[in-house]
C-alpha cells in the first residue's frame, strides 16, 4: 500500500510539473517569461498603418565588429533571432543564407541575433553555416526583450523584417521557408 501511495504522489507532482511547462492558456509567454517558443515559421505581414517603430538595434558581433538597425537606413533589413543549440535555427541557416545573398545589393540587409548562446558554439556554428553576414552577440538576451511584444523573448528562431521606414513589417516564428522569406523580402523592399 505504501508503494502504490509514493507512486501517486508522484505521479501527481509529474504532473504539476509538466503543467508548469506547458505555458499558459493564451499560448504566448507574459511578460519576463523566458521558455521557449515554438513557431509554425509563417510569415505575418503588417499592413503599412499596422507597422510599429523598430526598436533601436545595435551590438558587437561574432566577428569582432558592431551592427546596428541605424547603419542601414532607408533599407530593408531582415532580423534574424538564432542559437547555436537550437536545430530549427540550422535547419533554417542555408534559407536565410541563400536569401541574403540572393538579395545582396538589391537594398536589403540581413543581421543575425545569437541569443542566449556560448560564444565558442556561436563562433563554430558562423563557421560551418558562412551566412555572408554579421551577428550580434546577444548573450543576455538584450537584443530580444527589445522586440518584447513583437516577438517572444524565447521565440527562437525568429524573423523580423524591418521596412525601409524602420517599421516592423512582417515577422516569422519559428523556421522560416525559402519561398515565404523570399517572397516577403521582395513584397517589403518593393513597396
Amino acid at each position: 500500500m505504501r508503494a502504490k501511495s509514493i507512486s501517486l504522489v508522484l505521479l501527481a507532482a509529474l504532473t504539476v510539473s509538466a503543467a508548469g511547462c506547458a505555458g499558459n492558456q493564451g499560448g504566448q509567454p507574459q511578460a519576463g517569461d523566458t521558455r521557449f517558443v515554438a513557431g509554425d515559421g509563417k510569415m505575418q505581414v503588417f499592413t503599412a498603418t499596422d507597422r510599429q517603430a523598430a526598436p533601436s538595434v545595435e551590438g558587437p558581433t561574432l566577428d569582432g565588429g558592431t551592427a546596428s538597425l541605424a547603419a542601414h537606413k532607408g533599407k530593408v533589413v531582415v532580423l534574424n533571432f538564432w542559437a547555436s543549440w537550437c536545430g530549427p535555427c540550422r535547419a533554417e541557416a542555408p534559407v536565410l543564407k541563400d536569401v541574403a545573398a540572393k538579395t545582396k545589393g538589391t537594398g536589403v540587409e540581413f543581421i543575425g541575433v545569437d541569443f542566449k548562446d556560448r560564444k565558442a558554439d556561436a563562433l563554430a556554428f558562423e563557421r560551418t553555416e558562412q551566412t555572408g553576414y554579421p551577428s550580434i552577440f546577444d548573450q543576455p538576451g538584450k537584443v530580444a526583450l527589445a522586440f518584447q511584444g513583437t516577438v517572444p523573448p524565447a521565440a527562437i528562431p525568429s524573423t523580423l523584417i524591418i521596412d525601409k521606414q524602420g517599421r516592423i513589417a512582417a515577422r516569422a516564428l519559428g523556421a522560416v521557408r525559402y519561398t515565404d522569406l523570399m517572397n516577403t523580402v521582395t513584397k517589403v523592399r518593393d513597396e
